[in-house]
């Protein structure tokens, strides 16, 4: 059961292989309160991708630039926040992925898929924090 007030932290450098520490993260976290495979699975894609494009296009892959990733508990909602060093960017001028025109382009499926698997997904300080909630229904 997610239990309110859970709070943990996690940093670490900016290359490729960090991403792996979100999965055993995401996992522990999930195994711990008992969420359902469902919601393990929207909630480790769309946290890989954001930190996927805090560590790629956030810090251009810079070992020295951190990411930051603080998660919380309130009954039944967990938040992520992922927070890098960044220059940030404009979050409203991503072009939508699913339009004709940009099925060939790399660039915007992670945005896509974090705003349709979080149940809210914000974006402050210019684009460097983004905020992803999920309301969890526990399995």
């Amino acid at each position: 059961m997610i239990q309110g007030g859970l709070i943990e932290q996690l940093e670490f450098p900016s290359t490729m292989d960090s991403l792996s520490k979100i999965e055993v993260f995401i996992e522990g976290f999930c195994e711990q309160c008992k969420v359902s495979d469902d919601y393990y699975g929207n909630i480790l894609i769309a946290l890989s991708e954001g930190v996927n494009n805090a560590i790629t296009h956030g810090n251009q892959l810079d070992p020295s630039k951190k990411v930051n990733i603080y998660m919380e508990t309130t009954n039944k909602v967990v938040e992520f926040t992922i927070k890098d060093e960044g220059a940030g960017f404009d979050f409203n001028s991503v072009p939508d992925p699913t339009l004709p025109q940009n099925l060939e382009k790399i660039r915007g499926r992670g945005l896509f898929l974090m705003k349709n698997l979080a149940d809210e997904v914000s974006f402050e300080d210019n684009g460097t924090i983004v905020r992803l909630t999920f309301t969890v229904v526990n399995g």
